[in-house]
């Protein structure tokens, strides 16, 4: 039997999940991420809730960057799909804004307490030379 996706209200652990990559404060945010979570960025693969948490200061420290969702839906099994929008500019040109949609894929290994084992991130498109 296939499952059909929902659409749902944010819950507030993808929220805490957004701002702490926008603030780069990951605490509460990132507590869903365990040594064993997986994420996929486009062609970037890491594993482990500190190398994720490098990885988005890598790309978000020069930043002024802000996640906005505009759809979530639980798919059933543990699946949840998001559709958002970043807008971003370079701390060092923060009035050439860039915006770009994105979406994320995450597999939970629970529920409660959420528990994260995989990320999907698609993002773009965006003309990276803009922010990067």
């Amino acid at each position: 039997m296939a499952d059909t996706a929902q659409a749902a209200a944010v819950p507030d652990w993808v929220l805490k999940f957004m701002d702490a990559i926008d603030t780069l404060e990951f605490g509460e945010g990132f507590a869903p991420l365990t040594e064993d979570t997986d994420m996929f960025f486009g062609t970037a693969h890491l594993q482990g809730v500190e190398a994720i948490k490098a990885f988005f200061v890598k790309i978000d420290e020069p930043l002024v960057i802000t996640h906005e969702v505009l759809e979530f839906w639980t798919a059933g099994d543990g699946v949840r799909l998001l559709r958002g929008e970043a807008t971003m500019a370079r701390k060092s040109e923060p009035d050439q804004v860039v915006r770009a949609p994105f979406t994320h894929i995450f597999y939970l290994d629970r529920e409660e307490p959420v528990r994260v084992r995989t990320i999907r991130i698609t993002a773009g498109p965006l003309r990276t030379d803009t922010v990067m």
